[in-house]
């Protein structure tokens, strides 16, 4: 078939007369040769209907599309390129257009379908246009095949859900292997006779407690990426406080949080709760010496351009000064500076009634990178 030249105008016989030709508001008529030509070479497929939703003109690529010849197609209702199933709610949708043609995407939000000449259905997007004829509004559609676009979706989709399976096995595992070191670690102070042996066992448990619990949030949350900061520490401190019965309601554990989540990425996750960890864990083991009663209290609060600080503060006896200090810097002041640095902030400690420590860090580390 030479689709240069076979334009039949409508319905009516080959050689009859059919002014179909676009009228433009501020030029003359476009030619209906020149019109039919640019719809003929059109990209897409490209069916134009009249107020009875018959076919009076297609292109090329709408015989390739729908597998029908295009004398089968002229003359006979849009209908027969719809799904069987939709074609009479079709009718009533293409009434209401004509009653208020505009350019729009028709069925915006619904999945659309046509249907080729065996019946084979296939997935499609259509641009409505009406056009102002002599012989009265029409409406020129442009039909797309998406059936490509639709298998290559699926496809970012299945490899989204396998990466989405893959993630949360690994941090189940990670969890799960943690679990087996803090076991190991509680096992091991068991059989230590010495008293300062198992305490280091102990801070050493704790701290692989902190690690493990952001895997576990991670994996109970289905969010890779990033993780509510309140809810994480709220965990947290419920972790230091099993392991400090001992100490009974003598030393008051409290955290406070905004209303609004505080949301952190897993870079900031880990060094953030160790660090906390930490400060907590030697709030209990100095702060209080002897019977002395207390209070420690960590507080999350939203910090300036994209950041957080999380402050730590007893009221207990508060730190040597600083010459004794430095000199006689614990494991844990040392893994406190340690932390900071990885989180990239800033830590600021006030003496007092007690000791504050404060850390404020950027919430990502894209966030770092652009401030």
């Amino acid at each position: 078939m030479d689709a240069t030249n076979d334009f039949p105008p409508t319905g009516a016989p080959k050689n009859s007369s059919c002014p179909i030709a676009p009228m433009l508001a501020d030029g003359p008529q476009l030619g209906e040769d020149s019109f039919r030509r640019v719809v003929e070479w059109a990209p897409s497929a490209m069916v134009m209907i009249d107020l009875e939703g018959i076919m009076v003109l297609v292109n090329a690529q709408t015989e390739q599309m729908f597998d029908y010849r295009r004398d089968a197609l002229i003359g006979k209702p849009v209908e027969i390129l719809v799904p069987e199933r939709f074609r009479q709610h079709h009718q009533a949708f293409r009434t209401g257009y004509f009653n208020d043609p505009q350019p729009r995407p028709m069925g915006v939000g619904r999945d659309l379908a046509g249907c080729r000449a065996d019946g084979s259905e296939f997935p499609i997007e259509i641009g409505l246009n009406p056009i102002a004829t002599e012989a009265g509004v029409m409406v020129l559609a442009s039909i797309i095949d998406i059936t490509e676009r639709r298998r290559a979706q699926q496809r970012l989709e299945d490899a989204l859900r396998e990466k989405t399976v893959l993630l949360n096995e690994v941090h189940h595992r990670v969890k799960n292997n943690l679990q087996v070191i803090t076991s190991l670690l509680n096992l091991q102070a068991d059989f230590a006779a010495d008293p300062r042996l198992r305490a280091i066992l102990a801070e050493s448990c704790g701290r692989v407690k902190a690690m493990a619990l952001t895997h576990q949030l991670l994996y109970e949350r289905k969010d890779f990426s990033r993780l509510d900061l309140g809810d994480y520490l709220d965990r947290l401190v419920q972790s230091i406080r099993s392991s400090y019965r001992a100490a009974g309601n003598r030393i008051g554990l409290r955290l406070m949080v905004p209303e609004a989540e505080v949301q952190i990425d897993l870079e900031r996750a880990i060094p953030c709760g160790l660090l906390v960890n930490e400060l907590v864990t030697n709030s209990f083991k100095h702060a209080f010496t002897g019977e002395r009663q207390g209070e420690i209290v960590i507080q999350i609060e939203e910090g300036k351009e994209s950041s957080v600080c999380v402050s730590v503060a007893d009221n207990g006896v508060g730190l040597p000064p600083d010459s004794e200090l430095a000199q006689g810097s614990s494991l844990g002041l040392q893994l406190v500076q340690l932390f900071v640095e990885q989180l990239h902030g800033t830590l600021t400690i006030v003496r007092g009634e007690g000791v504050r420590f404060s850390m404020c860090f950027p919430k990502s580390m894209a966030e770092k990178e652009t401030s």
